[in-house]
């Protein structure tokens, strides 16, 4: 049975991987902080069958004995400070956790056992203000916030000990990816929630920044095959995955409202440009993941409409339950 520890197991993508990974036979760890009040809810429905050991990016040592415990065939780390506007808030921070702690797990890895393979989540806000469209693997990098800046660094770091150490360490450069697990704090989830509201008259209004930056959205449940497939490979490498298409915030407001049969939805939002202005905007985005289609087999499977369908009636069964 082969092993995989997964740093930020109780976000949207760790929870999509374990669930991935326990359906090819793995055994699953995940990385766990030690807080005040514990978040699994991402993980309850497969926490018997996961075992959580506790580490953090910030302390090396807690890193090495994880490994150590769970003699792991491969690692993926996705945890991270994810959110971007708070990286403009915790530059330091999102620095300390985004980029520093790619190196201490790498260096921690290498000192146990540099044979695991590994595993990077980059992110396309490494491309930020974009020199070329579509944007790919050589595509110059050119982040607009600290959170952008980070994951730059822990790229290259990847990039860094595996060219130095000849460890199997990949990175995934994944464009935006969402899901019901969404946290509330990102765009997405504020637009299906508040449209699940809206359509049950718990709330009139939705407020949001400007209506037109334009992203390459897929689903998180796709993307996390595509983490997997780069560690099956004889070479490590990295690749961009996303679907190729890109959307505006409008459109995905749109498809949100048309999913619960309001078609007036203009009524219902505020575009507030100044409250949720960031000091640095990224305004397109769109990625060519042909590599990962010719090299990994790797296609997106779940459209642009059926994702935001999917994250609406996600938050409308979910605020139904509520009421009773």
């Amino acid at each position: 049975m082969k092993k995989a520890l997964i740093t930020g197991i109780t976000g949207q993508d760790g929870s999509y991987l374990a669930e991935f990974l326990l359906k090819k036979g793995y055994k699953v760890y995940g990385l766990t902080r030690r807080t005040s009040t514990v978040n699994n809810e991402r993980i309850e429905h497969i926490q018997d069958q996961i075992e959580l050991v506790q580490g953090d990016l910030l302390d090396q040592s807690s890193l090495l004995e994880a490994i150590r415990e769970t003699e792991p065939d491969e690692l993926y780390n996705l945890a991270a400070q994810s959110f971007v506007k708070t990286s403009w808030n915790q530059p330091v921070l999102t620095g300390e956790y985004t980029g520093l702690g790619v190196t201490r797990v790498l260096e921690a890895l290498r000192s146990f056992n540099p044979k695991i393979k590994f595993y990077q989540a980059s992110s396309s806000e490494m491309f930020g203000k974009v020199t070329e469209t579509p944007q790919k693997e050589n595509t110059r990098f050119y982040p607009r916030s600290p959170y952008g800046v980070a994951k730059v660094y822990g790229h290259y770091i990847t990039v860094n000990y595996r060219e130095s150490y000849g460890l199997f360490a990949c990175s995934g450069i994944l464009f935006n990816h969402e899901s019901p697990r969404r946290g509330l704090e990102f765009v997405t989830k504020k637009i299906s929630h508040a449209v699940a509201r809206i359509s049950l008259g718990k709330q009139d209004k939705l407020e949001l920044g400007s209506l037109e930056p334009k992203r390459d959205w897929g689903f998180a449940g796709d993307y996390v095959e595509a983490m997997w497939l780069m560690l099956q490979q004889d070479e490590p490498d990295d690749y961009v995955i996303a679907t190729g298409e890109n959307h505006s915030v409008r459109e995905f407001v749109e498809i949100a409202f048309n999913a619960v049969g309001i078609k007036d939805w203009e009524k219902h939002v505020v575009s507030n440009v100044g409250v949720h202005m960031r000091p640095a905007e990224v305004d397109y985005l769109i990625g060519d993941a042909s590599k990962a289609k010719k090299v990994l087999g790797w296609e997106p499977k779940t459209s642009f409409k059926e994702l935001v369908e999917m994250m609406v009636k996600e938050d409308l069964d979910r605020e139904k339950r509520n009421e009773r």
